[in-house]
This record gives C-alpha cells, structure tokens and sequence, in this order.
C-alpha cells in the first residue's frame, strides 16, 4: 500500500475512534462516573441489542415489573416510574427509596414528570391540571426569569430536584425524562414550537439542574411522541420542538397504536445525529419484523397495565426471548464489566 494511502487509513481509524470516543460524553461535562458508564452502555449496545423496560406506578412500585416477570420468567432491565402528584399526595419519598433499591440491584432507573400546570394550584387533576392549557401570555411570563410565574415554576422544578438530589447522593444514575411527548397537543407543555417554546423551557430547567442544582446523576432524555395526525390528538414533526444536541443525551419516541412507522423512525435517527435512540413508553410492543427494520432502539418501556391489556402474553414472551433483547441479569452484568 503506498505511503499516503497507509496515512489516509491510519487517519481515518484515528477518526473514527475519536469520533465514537466523543459520543460517549453526556452533555454535562461535570456528569458522575455512574452517568457516563450508563451512556457508554447505551452507545454499546445501539444497533445490536434492546434492553426490556417496565413503566410502574409511583404508588404501586413494581406491580408491573412483577408481572413482565410473572410472564415471561424475566426481570425487565429497565425501572421507570413517575413523579406525578396524585391529588394532593406527593409520592417522591417513596420514589428515592424505590429507586435507590432499583439501582443497587443493577436495574437502570428512568424518571419522568407529569407536572402540574403552574398557572394553577395543588392539589393537581390529571385532566384539569396536567392536560390544561396555558395562554400564549402566561406561557411568555413562566419562561421569563423574574416574573411571579416563573418564580412559582421553579419552586415545583425545585422539588422534584430534592429528590434528584437524594438519588444523585445515593449514587443513582436517572435517565431524566421530562416534559415528554411535546410535540403533541395533550399536556400544557405541548405543541410551543420554535426557540420560545418548549425548547427554551427544557433549557431552563436543565440550567437549573445543572448548573444550579448540579444534578450530575442525570442524563438528560428527550422522549417525544410518535408522529400521528389523528384528530384533535396530533403529534407533529420532530425537530420543531428539539432543543438541541448540546442539551439531550438520548432521544426517544412515545409509540402507542403500533404506530411504528418507518420515516418517523429514520427521522428521529437523523435529528439524533449518532446519538442514542429509545422507545421511552410504548403500548403494543413492537414485532420481530419492526425490530429487524428499526435496530437502533435502546430500550423499550412498556406504559404501565399496557403491558397485559394491549399485548397478549406469547408477544410478551416472544419478545423478551428475542437473542437481542437483554433483561435485568444480561444488563447488570453488562455494566459491571464497564470500566
């Protein structure tokens, strides 16, 4: 091989290496150890296997875990819960502990928040609170430091952060969901396209989880929904409400009506741009053929009783036992052996 063309290899290994290296970063350069062997093992298992994941109620804890277990003989390797205030009860406590056993048992823990609209007040409804509107003016106030609901925003981001914090203090990574599905019409979040929208807010919030709070357990997931035009129920084009690869670790999509479309698949890799990709809740999981066309899926998270009423129980094991598909015991030893 001529000379140049050796050193036109060697730098394009060099490259490439580097390049791969780089992907391993999360995006907050003071992440813990825990944060980045956790992002390493996402970036090494994307395009060769999918790890099985359990979304449970924060006031039943496992009783969907138990019963992907129930089912398929597996523990799911993911453990994902919520910090949704039901009423006027604030299950966080009970979430730490959870969690903080979760982890020590080498399961990864993903946390989300269903928050309660801060133009109103506790105790929060589902439909009233979570799903209300909020006008172009009020939303203009919250996402302007100084105002009085700004002021009321952060106190309730505040909170959920002591709870990060005794997490980050125990030592447990969290896959960080916020503010999900905002490309969809649904909660009071959703549909503010543009840099004055969402994405301003979820750079608020992770200025103040960084930066203030320093929140250096969280890797930061951004789970849209899955594209779909049914009426008055519409989830539109990702890249309008994303706020940019300097503050995302991992990128997802919300799949329910086996909704596993291909373009939107290919979309969400292209904005993804090397970066992890998931199916951060699903209803109906998907079948053999999708994975085989859609490989790049981390993980799958199963929303709650979807689990048995969407899904029949031969899926549910079919896919659990696909060669690809790594459960509690496959993961946990996976991230032991990363150094």
């Amino acid at each position: 091989m001529p000379t140049k063309a050796i050193f036109a290899f060697i730098l394009l290994l060099f490259i490439s290496f580097y390049s791969k290296a780089q992907g391993y970063k999360p995006v907050n350069e003071n992440a813990s150890a825990g944060a980045k062997k956790t992002l390493k093992l996402l970036y090494d298992i994307k395009g060769r296997y999918i790890m099985s994941g359990q979304q449970n109620y924060n006031s039943d804890r496992n009783v969907f875990s138990d019963s992907a277990h129930n089912i398929t003989g597996k523990y799911p390797a993911v453990w994902g819960s919520d910090f949704m205030n039901w009423g006027d009860k604030d299950l966080g406590p009970q979430i730490v502990e959870e969690a903080i056993k979760k982890s020590k048992e080498g399961y990864l823990v993903t946390l989300m928040w269903h928050e309660g609209n801060p133009t109103q007040d506790p105790p929060y409804d589902f439909e009233r609170n979570v799903k209300g509107k909020v006008t172009d003016a009020e939303w203009n106030d919250l996402t302007t430091p100084g105002t009085d609901l700004y002021k009321k925003w952060l106190g309730q981001i505040d909170v959920v952060a002591g709870y990060l914090k005794q997490l980050r203090d125990a030592g447990v990574t969290v896959l960080w969901r916020p503010y999900h599905e905002m490309n969809g019409v649904w909660f009071w979040w959703g549909n503010r396209k543009g840099e004055n929208g969402i994405a301003k807010l979820w750079k608020m919030m992770y200025d103040r989880y960084t930066n203030y709070h320093h929140l250096n357990n969280l890797l930061w997931v951004w789970g849209a929904n899955g594209l779909r035009d049914i009426p008055y129920d519409e989830a539109y084009d990702y890249k309008d409400y994303y706020p940019g690869a300097n503050y995302v670790d991992v990128l997802g999509a919300d799949i329910y009506h086996f909704d596993y479309e291909q373009k939107d698949y290919n979309d969400l890799l292209a904005l993804a741009n090397g970066k992890p990709i998931a199916l951060t809740e699903t209803g109906e999981l998907p079948n053999p053929k999708i994975l085989k066309v859609q490989p790049q899926w981390t993980w799958f998270m199963v929303w709650t009783s979807w689990l048995w009423t969407d899904n029949s129980r031969d899926h549910v094991r079919e896919i659990y036992n696909l060669p690809q598909t790594l459960s509690h015991d496959e993961v946990k030893a996976k991230i032991d052996s990363i150094k």
